[in-house]
C-alpha cells in the first residue's frame, strides 16, 4: 500500500467514524450527559485527523493526463529500484499552455511511469533549461497513425523537433492511447505565445 492509499483510507475511516458517533448521538438522544460529552470530544478528535489527513494530500503529483500542450518548469527522474520493487517514475513540473502558447500560470505536478526513451529525453529537457533555453512540450497520446494529423503538428510546432509521438487514429481526427500505451510526453523549444494582429491604421 502507497502512502497515498494510505492516506486516503485513514481519511475514509476518519469520516465513516464520525458519520457512525453522529448517528448514535442522534438516535440514542437520552444518554448520560458524560456519554454525550464524550462522543462530542471523539468526533472532534477524528475532524482534526480528517483535516490532517487532507493537508497530507497536497502536494502529490497527478496520475492525470497531461496537458495538450504545457511549458516544462522542472523534472525529476525516479529510476528503478529492483530490491525495493519500485518500478521507478518519472515526475514532470508544468504549466498547461493556451491555443497561443501562452501558460496558465498555474503550475501542476504529474507522475509518468517510467521508461528509458522518455527519462532520455526528461534529461535531455532539464539540460535545455538549465543552459537557459526554455522547453515546452506536447503529451503524446495523439497522433502517429498514417494519416496528416501528426504532419500537421509537426509543422504547427517546429519542424523535426518531436521525437515522438504515439496512439490516435488520424484518419478519424480521434485522439486515443493504443492499447497498452503509456502517457508519455516530447519536449520543444519553447515557442514565444502568439500576439495578438495588430488594428490596422
Amino acid at each position: 500500500m502507497s502512502d497515498l492509499q494510505f492516506v486516503i483510507l485513514t481519511l475514509s475511516v476518519a469520516y465513516a467514524v464520525i458519520g457512525a458517533l453522529l448517528l448514535v448521538v442522534l438516535v440514542y438522544a437520552r444518554l448520560h450527559w458524560s456519554l454525550k460529552a464524550a462522543a462530542v470530544v471523539v468526533t472532534s478528535a477524528f475532524y482534526v485527523i480528517a483535516f490532517g489527513g487532507m493537508r497530507g494530500l497536497l502536494g502529490w503529483a497527478s496520475t492525470d493526463r497531461m496537458p495538450v500542450s504545457f511549458k516544462l518548469l522542472q523534472a525529476r527522474i525516479v529510476e528503478p529500484h529492483s530490491l525495493e520493487g519500485d518500478p521507478g517514475s518519472i515526475y514532470l513540473w508544468v504549466e498547461a499552455l493556451d491555443q497561443d502558447n501562452r501558460p496558465s500560470g498555474v503550475p501542476r505536478a504529474f507522475r509518468i511511469p517510467y521508461n528509458d526513451a522518455l527519462a532520455e529525453k526528461t534529461h535531455a529537457a532539464q539540460n535545455e533549461i538549465a543552459a537557459g533555453r526554455p522547453q515546452g512540450g506536447r503529451a503524446a497520446d495523439f497522433g502517429g497513425g498514417d494519416g496528416i494529423i501528426i504532419d500537421a503538428v509537426r509543422e504547427y510546432v517546429t519542424p523535426k523537433v518531436i521525437l515522438e509521438t504515439t496512439g490516435g487514429d488520424s484518419s478519424t481526427g480521434e485522439f486515443k492511447l493504443p492499447p497498452g500505451a503509456q502517457l508519455g510526453a516530447v519536449f520543444t523549444p519553447l515557442l514565444p505565445p502568439r500576439m495578438p494582429p495588430k488594428d490596422e491604421q
